[in-house]
């Protein structure tokens, strides 16, 4: 609660998603995939005048790579919002990113049974 006079903090969830984008268009999810892995590109420094929005991405991001969705949800923005804060530090160079990892392979059973196999008698 706040004292009278006192203002409440701002998050994202009182702020409307078109004040964040500026009322911009989303991009298309063909542009930025919930698979696409991004990152703070080395040597980048933040952007000035950054909103808090673009600042949590930025401390997010410089960890590694994420996901767009992991992205998204660590900042429990709308995806289509976080896809365009994205788009726009990947178009400044601030942001590397990387296509989604390759589907996994299928294994036939008789290989996994001996992997199986093979472990328990490494375990005991």
């Amino acid at each position: 609660m706040t004292t009278p006079g006192e203002e409440a903090p701002v998050t994202s969830d009182f702020v409307r998603s078109y004040v964040i984008t500026g009322g911009r268009r989303l991009p298309s999810a063909d542009e930025l995939s919930l698979h696409t892995l991004v990152t703070i590109a080395p040597d980048r420094t933040l952007p000035l005048g950054a909103g808090p929005e673009v600042r949590a991405i930025w401390e997010l991001c410089a960890g590694g790579y994420l996901s767009v969705a992991e992205v998204a949800a660590h900042l429990s923005l709308p995806v289509g919002v976080a896809r365009l804060l994205l788009t726009d530090l990947f178009e400044q160079g601030h942001l590397l990113r990387r296509a989604e990892p390759p589907r996994a392979q299928h294994v036939d059973r008789a290989t996994l049974e001996k992997v199986l196999h093979g472990l328990e008698s490494l375990i005991g």
